[in-house]
């Protein structure tokens, strides 16, 4: 994020810059923002990411009219800690598609578009998220190759195997972008391998094609007005 601050600067308007994940859902992809470039936010901070992450995923997910929500202990309008419950007003009052707060088995399920929350918050959320996943395929790979039979059943489902695989595997989303800023900045994972690394440019190209930073300017500056 200070690389970006340094050379690109902030988008006018922007508190904070916001970076961005998709993660998949019951109903496909959905976007998670922040992740983890602001532990400590303000409301206001939280509705600019709300903002951006929308236009993200109207313009690189094609998601029409996204419903944006607060991470949240509940569904309640009154749960929360101090910034969801002082946040919650601002995105009633905003023209976001705003479905509420939301815990995360709503967001996973496939029943929101986007998530909002601040970036400590965001980055607990993507690891637990992460190690629940490699939990899971690691002992289903266990229990599967523990016998005979279980072998031959794996084997008949090996294809509805890959693509859980496959829909589990952060590579295959690659950089999340960090949004606010005044350009278009990808930010990767220590560890990507090459997998990793073409998807990463194949969602910066489709960031670009989309006009994501334009759109992302014209959002800001309408909330401004």
């Amino acid at each position: 994020m200070a690389n970006g601050l340094f050379r690109l600067g902030r988008i006018p308007g922007v508190k904070r810059p916001a970076l961005t994940t998709v993660l998949p859902t019951r109903e496909g992809y959905a976007i998670a923002v922040d992740i983890g470039a602001n532990a400590d936010c303000k409301p206001l901070y939280l509705l600019q990411f709300g903002i951006m992450g929308a236009i993200y995923a109207e313009k690189v997910l094609g998601i029409e009219n996204p419903k944006v929500a607060l991470l949240s202990n509940g569904e309640e309008a009154g749960k929360g800690n101090s910034l969801v419950k002082e946040t919650y007003p601002l995105f009633e009052e905003s023209s976001l598609n705003f479905f509420g707060n939301a815990e995360p088995k709503e967001f996973f399920g496939g029943e929101v578009d986007v998530l909002v929350h601040d970036g400590f918050t965001g980055n607990i959320l993507i690891k637990s998220s992460e190690a629940v996943s490699k939990l899971l395929l690691e002992v289903m790979k266990e229990e599967l190759t523990s016998s005979l039979r279980t072998k031959l059943g794996a084997g008949l489902a090996m294809p509805a195997f890959k693509n859980l695989r496959k829909l589990m595997d952060p590579r295959q989303i690659g950089a999340a972008p960090l949004l606010g800023i005044d350009g278009l900045v990808f930010v990767g994972h220590g560890r990507s391998d090459s997998l990793a690394l073409v998807n990463s440019i194949k969602r910066a190209q489709q960031a670009v094609d989309a006009g994501l930073l334009a759109s992302l300017k014209e959002a800001i500056q309408a909330e401004l007005a």
